[in-house]
């Protein structure tokens, strides 16, 4: 089967439209997760203070890791109305999230780990919004680089390139299927599954964006993404093997 990209005649609109949907199942899926095991709603008592640092953790750390990975435009756009709407980072939205829902445990006085209740929406959200980049074709901006190996996709150049989101999507499935074998094991450390996750997820994007076009090389061929995906690995990965030696 011939694909034409984008496989939309407005693909920007329905980017739009598939990530609004993927925040929307996301939440409405997390709230239902939540109900299900507290049988209370959460945004209800302390939790509505992490809920609110979570969104306004990932609105701003999606932007401020977009203009990280081309910082040479923001000249540019630093005083116009595309500095707040231009481009979007799954990276930067995961991370801010985590330092707002952080910043909202210690505002409220939360102090159980809250992140395991997140894997499974972000999950899905993160597979959703991944349909609306592959549907896109160039439009969206994350495509890959050219390639000659027999699977590599026409996105509306004539090339044949790396179809990152569809390799995102594919990875997404994986790991959701790996998390779900972990769950229950997991369930004995508090925030485990979502370190399992954050670290799986940010190896992932290391080693993707490297099948991906570089705007701007901040040294040794790395990118904005990578380099703080980079950072944050040697952050986390010691924290989660220091819980994963205590189920043993």
């Amino acid at each position: 089967m011939n694909l034409t990209f984008p496989l939309t005649a407005h693909p920007h609109l329905v980017h739009a439209l598939l990530e609004a949907l993927a925040l929307s199942a996301g939440a409405f899926y997390y709230r239902w997760l939540w109900h299900r095991q507290h049988h209370q709603s959460p945004a209800q008592g302390r939790q509505l203070a992490v809920l609110i640092g979570c969104i306004l953790g990932a609105a701003l750390g999606n932007k401020m890791m977009f203009w990280l990975e081309v910082p040479h435009l923001l000249p540019l756009y630093w005083n116009t109305i595309e500095l707040w709407t231009g481009g979007q980072s799954m990276v930067g939205g995961l991370l801010g999230g985590l330092i707002g829902v952080e910043l909202g445990k210690k505002w409220a006085g939360v102090q159980h780990s809250t992140g395991d209740a997140f894997v499974f929406p972000l999950l899905l959200g993160l597979g959703i919004g991944r349909i609306g980049c592959f549907v896109s074709g160039l439009a969206d901006g994350t495509y890959g680089l050219p390639t000659d190996l027999p699977w590599g996709m026409d996105l509306g150049d004539g090339i044949p390139r790396h179809a990152t989101s569809l390799y995102e999507i594919i990875f997404v499935i994986f790991l959701a299927g790996v998390l779900s074998h972990l769950q229950r094991p997991f369930s004995a450390q508090q925030g485990l599954l979502f370190k399992t996750l954050l670290c799986s997820y940010l190896l992932w994007r290391l080693g993707i964006d490297a099948l991906k076009p570089l705007h701007f090389d901040y040294g040794l061929g790395l990118s904005g993404i990578q380099l703080v995906c980079l950072l944050a690995l040697l952050i986390y990965v010691p924290l989660t093997v220091r819980q994963w030696r205590r189920l043993t």
